[in-house]
């Protein structure tokens, strides 16, 4: 068990971009919680010093610290590998079109491949990756299988895999990399026509909550303020600001949220 987790661990790895062993990584990932549970224990010590509080909550705050730091790094592999995917599907109709018409313009797989490798884009990473282990030795359908096994985006393995069952089947490349493209443009068109739908609503909510509400609720509250001769000082209108900003960055990243991942 412990050995299939290194494995993954080490595959994780490979993908995310992180030129590290599992040793390495698990000793890194260690050595900075450690440090963090051991500086926030130093600040929980003074606080319960001067506090009067129970010596015990300076190693508990140590190691609920170096569990969190622990963990939090650790997922740290999983952050970079979904960081990388979203990356690679802003662009890979793109790069797939481009290998298309070079296929199409009756040059062979691999210089299509490499001419692929040169252009723009994060996708194109994974042709380059193709081309060097060609260059090394690999065979063309091995170094495929390779790409498509240590690709985070789902929409670049069904490239890279209908490419690689069609040279293995013996049949045009183009025509299932043609009907694959075709399915992801039309899955990336739906995508937009949902976040359509969700930005109407979501707008509608933001005009109500975000606009409305605040000024005519600061509105009444001035005059019912007003008419019981109650005192407003500053730090009030502090308060509503503090709020109003926080329904506004609420709103900013549900906006950014729901944006679908589509390069247009």
């Amino acid at each position: 068990m412990k050995q299939a987790s290194k494995l993954i661990l080490k595959k994780k790895l490979r993908i995310a971009g992180i030129n590290k062993t599992p040793k390495e990584f698990l000793a890194e990932t260690f050595r900075n919680s450690v440090i963090l549970g051991l500086g926030m224990g130093v600040l929980a010590f003074f606080f319960v010093d001067k506090s009067n509080m129970p010596i015990i909550y300076v190693p508990l705050t140590a190691i609920i610290f170096f569990v969190l730091a622990y963990l939090t790094l650790y997922k740290t592999v999983d952050v970079k590998i979904r960081k990388k995917a979203k990356s690679i599907d802003r662009d890979v109709l793109f790069a797939g079109r481009f290998l298309l018409i070079k296929l199409n313009s009756g040059k062979p797989l691999i210089n299509s491949l490499t001419d692929a490798s040169k252009s723009y884009g994060v996708a194109n990473t994974y042709f380059r990756e193709i081309v060097k282990n060609i260059e090394l030795g690999t065979p063309l359908e091995k170094a495929l299988d390779i790409a498509t096994d240590e690709c985070p985006s789902k929409k670049m393995k069904r490239i890279l895999f209908q490419i690689s069952n069609a040279l293995k089947i013996g049949i045009d490349v183009t025509q299932n990399l043609e009907a694959v493209l075709g399915e992801i443009a039309h899955e990336q068109l739906v995508e937009i026509q949902r976040y359509g739908k969700k930005l109407n609503s979501l707008t509608l909510f933001y005009m109500l909550l975000a606009v409305v509400v605040p000024s005519l609720g600061i509105t009444m509250f001035i005059v019912i303020a007003g008419l019981v001769s109650l005192s407003i000082g500053p730090s009030t209108f502090f308060v509503f600001a503090f709020f109003l900003l926080l329904i506004e960055l609420v709103f900013l990243s549900m906006f950014k949220s729901i944006r679908p991942n589509v390069n247009i």
